[in-house]
């Protein structure tokens, strides 16, 4: 059982507590941002004095050594290790020596954490704020190519007025454009670096907490230890847009279904995109569409589930907060779909949608 603390105690943690308080089986996903935010505590320290320039580098090697060895997958993150922190630290000082332990001068792992926290969320917002922006063009060249194409309008989900598939799908583009928006407004509440907050109340060190928040392409550092250490609003806010972004691709998936059926024939899905079934095989399935509906409903109890967990705690950090780790969207990096074809306007027969609507229009 590798650990950064031990101080008082005399007994060895009990194998089931051990276990219990571990956090490495989801906090391992902030291996990249842990070791980014070390080699910039590791340049500060040097710059005000703290490490020598060559205690400086040697740390930085280390670091810059098991981050290409966790990548390429010669080293894995054990459940050996508390925390994704302690398994820094205990590797680089089994590479290094004892120089790697003055890794942890001057900050503790309630400011690492949360530094750690709100890298990995910024990345994460900005990934998903890349495919709304995808999302958004998407539905512009949808509206270019079907400014003709007349559908009627729906109240009460009866035919009201004839309208044109390009105003319906503009409807779906201004909610994410509103989307966006609000992940751009988060953005910009989120970006400034706790890290040099300590536990809670700072630390003697003479850090330079500007050059940290600078050299991590943070806005600043943030202003109050305490809230520093104890803050998951970001968390809360961008699972509260990932909600309504949900909500709308939901509607939207709603339609897809309905329009597909046989019932209303306004389009048809591609091959690509649909499923069929093991006994009925004149079926064609909107499995996409109804999964994105279903799944809706995670992002609602992961919203849900850290607003229950915050709501009683007092200042500043207590453990409960290491269960929002858990509610953090899965990396988007390696599953950010850049080819637009998912989306794309060939999925839709237009000729046979403008004939069947114009038929229904007429009767």
């Amino acid at each position: 059982m590798a650990q950064l603390w031990g101080g008082r105690f005399t007994k060895e943690t009990d194998k089931l507590v051990y276990n219990f308080n571990a956090s490495i089986n989801f906090d391992k996903k902030f291996y990249k941002q842990d070791m980014e935010g070390s080699i910039a505590h590791v340049k500060m320290l040097a710059a005000v004095g703290i490490l020598t320039d060559e205690e400086r580098d040697k740390i930085i090697a280390g670091i810059e050594g098991i981050l290409r060895d966790v990548e390429n997958g010669s080293l894995e993150i054990t459940e050996e290790y508390e925390d994704i922190h302690s398994f820094v630290e205990a590797v680089l000082t089994d590479r290094i020596g004892d120089v790697g332990k003055k890794l942890h001068t001057g900050r503790s792992r309630n400011d690492q954490v949360a530094l750690d926290m709100k890298l990995y969320t910024r990345q994460e917002l900005l990934a998903i704020r890349e495919l709304v922006l995808e999302l958004i063009k998407t539905c512009q060249t949808l509206m270019e190519e079907n400014i003709h194409t007349v559908m009627p309008g729906f109240t009460h989900l009866q035919k009201a007025q004839p309208l044109t598939l390009s105003h319906h799908v503009g409807a779906y583009m201004e909610m994410f454009k509103r989307d966006y928006s609000r992940l751009s407004d988060i953005y910009d509440r989120m970006n400034y670096c706790p890290l040099g907050s300590g536990a809670l109340a700072g630390t003697t060190y003479p850090l330079d907490r500007e050059m940290t928040a600078e050299l991590l392409d943070f806005y600043g550092p943030t202003l109050n230890s305490m809230d520093s250490v104890s803050d998951r609003d970001y968390v809360i806010e961008l699972l509260s847009a990932l909600s309504t972004i949900m909500m709308h691709l939901s509607r939207f998936c709603e339609e897809i279904i309905l329009w597909n059926s046989n019932e209303y024939r306004f389009i048809e899905i591609d091959d690509a995109y649909s499923t069929g079934s093991s006994i009925m095989p004149q079926k064609k399935n909107p499995d996409i569409a109804e999964l994105i509906r279903g799944k809706t409903g995670r992002v609602y109890a992961a919203l849900t589930s850290i607003l229950t967990t915050m709501k009683g705690i007092p200042l500043a950090y207590n453990k409960d907060m290491q269960e929002v780790q858990q509610e953090l969207p899965i990396e988007l990096q390696e599953q950010h779909i850049t080819d637009t074809e998912t989306m794309d306007t060939s999925d839709m027969d237009q000729n046979q949608s403008n004939r069947e609507v114009e038929e229904r229009n007429n009767n």
